[in-house]
């Protein structure tokens, strides 16, 4: 059974640097791509970056190109965000998933598993 765990989320002031993790277990395969998405109170789920298991593509949505970096430890099964220059707009709870197949989407329906989620407050 595949399982993903976030964490790292926490409380910054705006222009402070948070980094997620992603853990994930119950798989060996490096046919896959995790996405980092999140959700803001009263707002829809949106997608931020994800990462193809098998060659590092990328990919990062204009809110958060420059600032953030995604990047994976295949010996640790861990996805990493790395958050720089947060802003107020980041606040929301961050979730990481799990899709089959290597290329990546930035679509949460092409993704099958999913976090648990983790809280990420930026105040100004």
């Amino acid at each position: 059974e595949v399982q993903l765990q976030a964490s790292g989320g926490g409380s910054v002031q705006t222009g402070g640097s948070l980094r997620l993790s992603c853990t994930a277990s119950g798989f060996t395969s490096d046919n896959y791509a995790i996405g980092w998405f999140r959700q803001a109170p009263g707002k829809e789920r949106e997608g931020v970056s994800c990462i193809s298991g098998l060659d590092d593509t990328t990919y990062y949505s204009d809110s958060v190109k420059g600032r953030f970096t995604i990047s994976k430890d295949s010996a640790k099964n861990t996805v990493y965000l790395q958050m720089n220059s947060l802003k107020p707009e980041d606040t929301a709870i961050y979730y990481c998933a799990l899709r089959w197949g290597s290329t990546i989407y930035m679509s949460a329906e092409q993704y099958n598993n999913w976090g648990q989620g983790t809280l990420v407050t930026v105040s100004s």
